[in-house]
């Protein structure tokens, strides 16, 4: 099946490696620091180092990710979905 998405397809998934990045990784630093399990430079490496390196190891599957979600909400968008059109009606509603 050949998929083609249009410009700015997969700025969905950036929000999905964003949102995983902060609510997974940093906010259990900050409560880490905030308990004083680890001291604030420890924390702040570490948070620095992960806000790097944890969105560049979901990237591919946050693309997957975002695709799933968006055929599984919009299923008339799949080529094996479509039909023919009237006339009258709009492909987009």
């Amino acid at each position: 099946m050949k998929i083609e998405r249009d410009e700015g397809g997969y700025l969905g998934s950036l929000s999905l490696i964003y949102g995983v990045t902060v609510v997974l990784y940093l906010v259990p630093m900050l409560l880490l620091y905030l308990a004083e399990i680890l001291s604030g430079l420890v924390a702040s490496v570490a948070a620095g180092m992960g806000a790097i390196i944890v969105p560049i190891l979901l990237y591919r599957p946050a693309r997957s990710w975002w695709l799933m979600n968006y055929y599984f909400f919009l299923p008339h968008h799949l080529p094996s979905n479509q039909r023919e059109l009237a006339p009258d009606e709009d492909a987009n509603t």
